[in-house]
């Protein structure tokens, strides 16, 4: 038991050293080349977040934080798409893909859901295991911020809105 606690920590401690060492500001990380499945059968690339702010959000329907925080991401994607920024929902591996299908209807998600069917987008993003993580990429494709859990969607917004006035 003493062994699982220590490991947990260990883990929690990398995953927010990691997060700190880009919401800090005192480095920035490209965001990792992989490639999304979107729910219609297509493609995006990492390539083709450059040239927008974009929300990278893990997420799974199974995941109550998850299910809380998206009608503020749907806000947030509304209030600034037509500004440059772009919000795309990936779905874990472990979500099923119906289920994921039938959120993003029945909510009527207005951005783009993929499905992370293999794990290796959410390997490629950190090895993220922990639902909702979310990451921040500026136009040039660099991540500036990551949140474990739900973000301050007030800070959240004037972030967006300095990268936004970025060129």
């Amino acid at each position: 038991m003493k062994i699982k606690k220590t490991v947990a920590a260990l883990v929690l401690a990398a995953v927010a050293g990691t997060g700190a060492w880009v919401a800090w500001g005192t480095g920035r990380a490209p965001a990792p080349e992989s490639t999304f499945v979107l729910l219609d059968g297509s493609q995006r690339s990492s390539a083709d977040l450059r040239g927008k702010v974009t929300l990278v959000n893990f997420w799974a329907t199974s995941c109550t934080t998850c299910v809380a925080e998206m009608p503020a991401l749907v806000a947030t994607y509304q209030k600034y798409q037509s500004q440059g920024f772009d919000t795309l929902a990936v779905a874990m591996n472990y979500d099923p893909p119906q289920y994921v299908l039938n959120f993003a209807q029945s909510r009527q998600l207005p951005f783009k859901v993929a499905l992370d069917n293999t794990g290796a987008v959410a390997k490629a993003w950190g090895d993220v295991r922990l639902t909702p993580t979310t990451y921040l990429v500026n136009k040039q494709g660099e991540i500036v911020k990551s949140y474990v859990g739900a973000p301050d969607f007030a800070e959240l917004h004037r972030l967006i809105e300095k990268l936004l006035a970025q060129t």
